[in-house]
C-alpha cells in the first residue's frame, strides 16, 4: 500500500516563468518565494531564446502525448491540461514523481518536434518543474477538479 494517492505535476515553458516572478516561484528546497524583480530580469537577459508559448495545436499535441505515455507505463492519468505556458498532470504511478515528469516532458518534446506544424526550439521546458504528493483521495480530487476546472479562473 502507497503512502500518497497520487501526484499533481506541473512543468512550465521556457522562459515563460522565470526564477523573482510576480506570481510567485519556487527555489529548490525553500519552497515558495516572494517576487524578485530584478531577479527575474537578470534571468530573462540570459535566455538562450524567446519564451516559448504554446499554440492549441501544441497543447493538444502535449495531452495526447501525456495520454500515450501513461498508457505505455501502466500509469493512471486523472487529469491533464496543457496550457499556453505551463502543463499540469494528475497521476497515479508507482514510481517517483520526478521520474514521472521528466519522462512525460521528454515525450512531449519529441511529439511537438514532430508533429504536422513542429514546435523544434532549443529548450522547450524550464528545468525541473513542481511535484506534490497528493497524500489521500480527497486530495487527490481536489488536484483534478483544479487541473480540469480551475485554470479559467480569474485569482
Amino acid at each position: 500500500m502507497s503512502d500518497y494517492a497520487g501526484f499533481l505535476i506541473t512543468w512550465t515553458t521556457y522562459g515563460t516563468w522565470l526564477p523573482g516572478d510576480v506570481r510567485g516561484w519556487r527555489e529548490r528546497s525553500q519552497g515558495v518565494q516572494p517576487a524578485r524583480p530584478q531577479l527575474e530580469s537578470w534571468c530573462r537577459d540570459r535566455l538562450a531564446h524567446d519564451a516559448v508559448v504554446l499554440r492549441t495545436g501544441d497543447r493538444d499535441t502535449v495531452e495526447d502525448a501525456c495520454r500515450e505515455h501513461c498508457r505505455f507505463r501502466g500509469w493512471e492519468l486523472l487529469a491533464v491540461n496543457a496550457r499556453s505556458n505551463h502543463v499540469h498532470v494528475v497521476i497515479a504511478a508507482s514510481v517517483s514523481p520526478q521520474t514521472v515528469r521528466d519522462q512525460l516532458k521528454a515525450n512531449c518534446t519529441r511529439r511537438l518536434r514532430t508533429q504536422t506544424e513542429p514546435l523544434v526550439v532549443e529548450r522547450t521546458w524550464s528545468r525541473g518543474g513542481d511535484c506534490q504528493v497528493l497524500p489521500n483521495e480527497e486530495a487527490l480530487a481536489d488536484a483534478v477538479a483544479y487541473v480540469l476546472e480551475g485554470q479559467d479562473r480569474q485569482h
